[in-house]
């Protein structure tokens, strides 16, 4: 976690103070429920919960070091936070953690932790299907060329192309939903994982007033198959970010140029040359993704964990679980921004369409000759042979125009009529089926072109 790259929002998710008021939160919660179930007295939990939550309520950076000094000494942190706790508690605090174990507290207050960030990166996911449904529909009907393997295809709509990327942000969004819920568990089970000194109720207790599920089954930690799944969902969503970024970095080039990143007052380029219009903004986003998905492999790793329980996890996740969701929640935030103020070029993509001499209509040229009553494999040799002498002229003074050179044709003149290649040659047939496609991905077409 660095600040260029982080909101505060996501960042003080896992900052000390979070984490020890949650931790606190379990504790206090644990006694609570034990005082229901006459196992510690009733005044002992309220002291807990009042005493405990002035204690919190002023922690500070001079109590986070206070509890790391003492972490110094035991060499253990639910331990260290145990002790400082103490210090204001007083004779109750024999009841605060009484039965559990440190992973109770900590797995428990990892899956708030990651709900929490779940909560947020849905919220940022939102945003962006926001800017792209707006765009999609404000681009529905500008004409613009499609393109396999970086080479020019058939004709599409711009709009088009951003509802693609809608589509897979609907789906993205059903992943981190998805992910939240099947991380949002708590256990409270005690050493090993069998209530040998706990009540499952407490379990129970604890787990309702988190708003989480309770693990069905613990072997003293959560099993990390859940966290896995979860990482898995960031990674997925991350290369969505880069999907859509690569496509605004290549139509950003100079020898495209169908849209670009907006341009501040006052931006700068480049320090060497003042013409420069770069894609930094998606060139960032292509990066950050390699970061959150760096972590989905150590995250499967994780699952395996040796008999009931070893922290071989530990340290992963004290990095992992900050880095990849503060640096995804910041990226969903940039590609929405970004989305939003995108500048569109129309006039850019017409020329870019009929760039290479009305080529790009070949298929719908072959389909109409084959309907004029010529052989498929015929239409295909004629079509491709006038595409490619028009393709290998560009730029010379020889070069003609597909349509000129299928009108040149004996194979097609008085065969063809002209009304028949007219009609293949016109952009807009590509867009026929708009309303259709619309339906299925927004639920609505919009208004008419």
């Amino acid at each position: 976690m660095i600040p260029r790259y982080s909101r505060p929002q996501m960042a003080n998710i896992w900052a000390p103070e979070n984490r020890y008021r949650i931790w606190f939160e379990i504790e206090a919660l644990a006694a609570e429920a034990m005082a229901q179930l006459g196992e510690i007295p009733a005044e002992s939990a309220r002291n807990i919960r009042e005493k405990g939550a002035v204690k919190l309520a002023g922690i500070n950076a001079d109590e986070i070091a206070r509890i790391d000094a003492i972490e110094a000494v035991t060499r253990h942190d639910v331990i260290a936070f145990l002790t400082w706790l103490a210090e204001a508690i007083g004779e109750d605090s024999r009841f605060v953690h009484l039965g559990m174990t440190s992973s109770d507290v900590l797995d428990t207050c990892l899956s708030v932790q990651m709900t929490q960030a779940a909560d947020l990166l849905i919220a940022d996911v939102d945003a962006v299907l926001a800017a792209l449904k707006s765009r999609a529909f404000e681009f529905k009907h500008t004409v613009t060329i499609g393109r396999s393997h970086g080479i020019h295809a058939e004709p599409t709509s711009f709009g088009l192309k951003l509802a693609g990327h809608y589509a897979e942000f609907i789906r993205n969004r059903e992943r981190l939903v998805a992910a939240r819920r099947e991380i949002a568990t708590c256990a409270i089970s005690g050493a090993v994982g069998t209530f040998a000194h706990l009540d499952p109720r407490i379990e129970s207790f604890v787990a309702e007033k988190l708003g989480l599920a309770v693990e069905p089954i613990s072997t003293q930690v959560i099993p990390r198959d859940r966290h896995a799944a979860f990482f898995c969902a960031l990674g997925v969503v991350a290369s969505g970010i880069e999907r859509l970024a690569t496509e605004v970095r290549h139509l950003q080039r100079s020898e495209v140029r169908e849209a670009e990143e907006f341009f501040h007052a006052g931006q700068k380029g480049s320090s060497a040359m003042p013409h420069k219009r770069n894609p930094v903004l998606s060139e960032n986003l292509t990066g950050l993704a390699r970061i959150v998905r760096s972590a989905v492999t150590p995250a499967l790793e994780n699952v395996t964990l040796w008999h009931e329980r070893d922290i071989s996890h530990s340290s992963v996740e004290r990095a992992i679980c900050p880095d990849a969701t503060v640096t995804l929640d910041f990226a969903l935030l940039r590609l929405a921004g970004m989305m939003e103020k995108l500048t569109v070029y129309p006039e850019q993509m017409v020329a870019n369409l009929d760039a290479l001499g009305g080529v790009v209509h070949s298929g719908e040229i072959l389909l109409a000759l084959a309907r004029g009553g010529i052989l498929r494999e015929d239409a295909y040799r004629i079509v491709q042979c006038n595409a490619m002498a028009s393709w290998s002229t560009l730029g010379k003074p020889e070069h003609k125009s597909f349509r000129d050179n299928l009108d040149a044709d004996p194979e097609v003149a008085g065969r063809v009529p002209a009304a028949l290649l007219d009609a293949a040659m016109d952009s807009k047939l590509h867009l026929r089926q708009l309303d259709t496609i619309y339906m299925r991905v927004f639920g609505e077409a919009g208004p008419a072109a």
